[in-house]
This record gives C-alpha cells, sequence and structure tokens, in this order.
C-alpha cells in the first residue's frame, strides 16, 4: 500500500524527537507532529533542567541508563549542543535502599562510595543526610529543552518533516498501515504511526491498543535560592523517607536564573487531571511540605521560592515504561516520572520496534504489563 510517509511520530517531546531521529538514521521518510507551539510547556518535557543517573535500586534501568549516556553523548557531538551537566549524584534516606544501588552500580561497573551522612555534610556544606549516603559522578542534569532542540535539529538534518502546531486528534491502524487525521480536516498514511504523545497516548490509541491503566497527575516543582552563589553546585539529590516520600532537588539551570537556584519537587505526589484539564495551579500544601523540607534538610538554600511550575506525569502501576508495537502503531511511553534521562535510548528502541526489531526489554512490552504483579520500579 503506498503511504505518505515510512514513519509518522505523534508528539515532539523528549521520546518523540529522539524516535523522529532514530528513524531518520535509518533512511526512513518521517513525519513529526506536535499539537502545541515549539518550546511549549503543556506536556512532560519542557524546562532546563532534568536528573540524569546511573543509580537505580532496580538493576535494569542501572543498566540502560549507562546505554543512554553513550547516546546523549552522540546527540551532543552530532549536534554542538551541550546537553548534559554532569554534577554527580547522592542518594539517601531511611526508605532509600542504598545497600540495593551500591549493589546495582557495582554490578554495572560503575564507580561510586558510600559515604556516612557527617562525611557527605563535610563535602557539601548547606545539605544535611542520615545514614549512608551513596555518592557517584555517573550523574548530574540534563537540560530537556536543549535536547529537544537538538534532536529535531538532527531529525530535520536526516530529511525529517516536523511540525508544531499541528494535532493528531485520531489514528487509526489500517491494513499494512495507519492513518492519521489531523485537526485541520486532512490526514496522512505511513507505514507505521510512532505515537509519543505523553499524557495524549491514551486518548489517541486506547481503543485500539490493550494499555495498562494510566493515571495522570499534575506535577509542581520550586526553585529556592542558594546563599552562597559563589559555591560549587551540588550533586543531584535523590532522598526519600516514609514521612517524606520521595523528594528530589538539583541544580535549576535556566529556569533557576542567574543564580541557577535549586529545583526542588515530590516525585510520588500530584493532582489527579487529565491531558486536557490540567489547571497549571500548584498545590499550596505542595508548596507548604517543600518550603519545610528546605528548612529542615538545605540550610544552605533561602527558605522562600523564587520560582515555581507545574508539569505533568502519566504513570503506569508497575512505574515500567510501555514501548511496543501493535500492528503499525508503536506506543512509547516512557512513564512515571522518570523516563527523561533515557530519550535517546528510547529513541532507539521505539526505532527497532517501527522496524521489525524486537530487542526491546519484555518488561516494557504491553503483555507483560497485563500481567505484571510485581511492586513498582524503585527508583
Amino acid at each position: 500500500m503506498d503511504t505518505d510517509f515510512d514513519v509518522v511520530v505523534v508528539g515532539c517531546g523528549l521520546a518523540g524527537s529522539a524516535s523522529a531521529w532514530a528513524a531518520t538514521r535509518r533512511g526512513a521518510s518521517v513525519l513529526a507532529l506536535d499539537r502545541f507551539r515549539e518550546h511549549h510547556a503543556r506536556g512532560s518535557s519542557h524546562g532546563s533542567s532534568r536528573i540524569v543517573r546511573r543509580a537505580y535500586g532496580d538493576v535494569l534501568y542501572a543498566r540502560l541508563a549507562g546505554e543512554a549516556f553513550e547516546l546523549w553523548r552522540e546527540v551532543e557531538l552530532q549536534s554542538g549542543t551541550t546537553v548534559l551537566r554532569m554534577l554527580g549524584g547522592l542518594d539517601f534516606g531511611a526508605h532509600r535502599n542504598t545497600a540495593a544501588i551500591s549493589e546495582h552500580l557495582s554490578s554495572c561497573g560503575v564507580a561510586h562510595e558510600v559515604l556516612a551522612a557527617r562525611e557527605a555534610e563535610r563535602r557539601w556544606p548547606g545539605m544535611r543526610f542520615e545514614g549512608d549516603v551513596v555518592h557517584h559522578e555517573q550523574a548530574g542534569t540534563m537540560d530537556p529543552q536543549a535536547a529537544i532542540d537538538a534532536l529535531i535539529s538532527l531529525a530535520r538534518r536526516g530529511g525529517a518533516d516536523v511540525r508544531f502546531g499541528s494535532a493528531a486528534v485520531r489514528v487509526a491502524a489500517g491494513d499494512g498501515a495507519a492513518r492519521v487525521e489531523l485537526g485541520d480536516g486532512s490526514a496522512v498514511t505511513a507505514g507505521r504511526v510512532v505515537v509519543a504523545a505523553g499524557a495524549w497516548v491514551q486518548p489517541l490509541v486506547g481503543a485500539d491498543v490493550p494499555l495498562p491503566p494510566m493515571r495522570i497527575t499534575q506535577q509542581q516543582i520550586f526553585h529556592f535560592p542558594r546563599r552562597d552563589t559563589a559555591a560549587p553546585p551540588w550533586p543531584s539529590v535523590i532522598h526519600v523517607d516514609a514521612g517524606l516520600g520521595e523528594v528530589y532537588h538539583l541544580a535549576g539551570g535556566r529556569d533557576g536564573g542567574a543564580g541557577d537556584d535549586r529545583k526542588i519537587g515530590e516525585h510520588d505526589r500530584g493532582t489527579a487531571c487529565s491531558a486536557d484539564t490540567r489547571d497549571g495551579v500548584v498545590d499550596p500544601a505542595s508548596r507548604q511540605r517543600i518550603v519545610d523540607y528546605v528548612r529542615r534538610w538545605l540550610p544552605g538554600l533561602d527558605p522562600t521560592p523564587r520560582g515555581e511550575a507545574t508539569c505533568l506525569y502519566t504513570h503506569t502501576p508497575t512505574g515500567d515504561f510501555v514501548l511496543d508495537r501493535v500492528g503499525p502503531l508503536v506506543v512509547s511511553s516512557p512513564c512515571s516520572g522518570h523516563g527523561a534521562k533515557f530519550a535517546p535510548l528510547i529513541g532507539e528502541l521505539t526505532a527497532r520496534l517501527a522496524f521489525g526489531d524486537g530487542s526491546v526489554p519484555d518488561r516494557f512490552r504491553l503483555a507483560s504489563h497485563a500481567t505484571a504483579h510485581r511492586a513498582s520500579v524503585s527508583l
């Protein structure tokens, strides 16, 4: 069957732009669509700073993070854009399994050290710790907007037609091909359609693809000024405690202003919404919890936030990603708030699915999600 393109990618966030680049590297004709304007903040991929790290309580993700780092370096070299800021990473907390993290880092050949809390406080003045603290240098931050710009540029260099402000309103599988209906009433056909639309994945393909239940939440982050702006930036931090849940903080990059204000958020708390009903209003209870957190754990910060924002999470019950193909439809959903660091690898895995290579971790497949009874991913 004749089609307009070999591959249509729906969504130009991190996963979609990486998928478009990976498809062009295979010589495919590619159309990439995003319903919003370029550099929008309506989805899950905007901003200037996300954590990258090798430290995971789950060895699969510790290994895959290493593969992603190799591809990030390729993105930087080919695009001439700096995307990564390697500041190191720290993991601690009464409910952070530092022993498992250390074990997985060792099994992946990642140099690291386990420090006592007092030693960590000596090394990084202005932060407080408890228990063992795992430190590794293969961590830091990634600039999502710079990464998307670089990936889109590389995809266009490979011949991709990239259209912002062009919404896919329906994706339908046909006999050996798929049809994408657009908001302006037109339609395009392709041999494969990659749906990497974040919180919009379920509305687009849920009728044709047996997706796991997906919960959408609006999360919030806050930027706090550093008291000593001349001091070196701190490593990225994951802190897990029964009373706190999971709190993360990292260098804020451009969004942190001239002082590189510290970005802080709660990973496991958010307000339920849908892709289209998110209100963008920061939860005052979350703001107060984070202010209290800064006063207790981060005396090196001014406890009055200077900036705040919201974003979307798309959660699966296990926290695992969804990467699979049903006929001509490929679903790419690196879900649950920890997928950004894997973006170029997600693009590569998605392209493998689109072009018939099944070498994707079984845990990401739809069948695995349908039968999963394991606990959530140990981040």
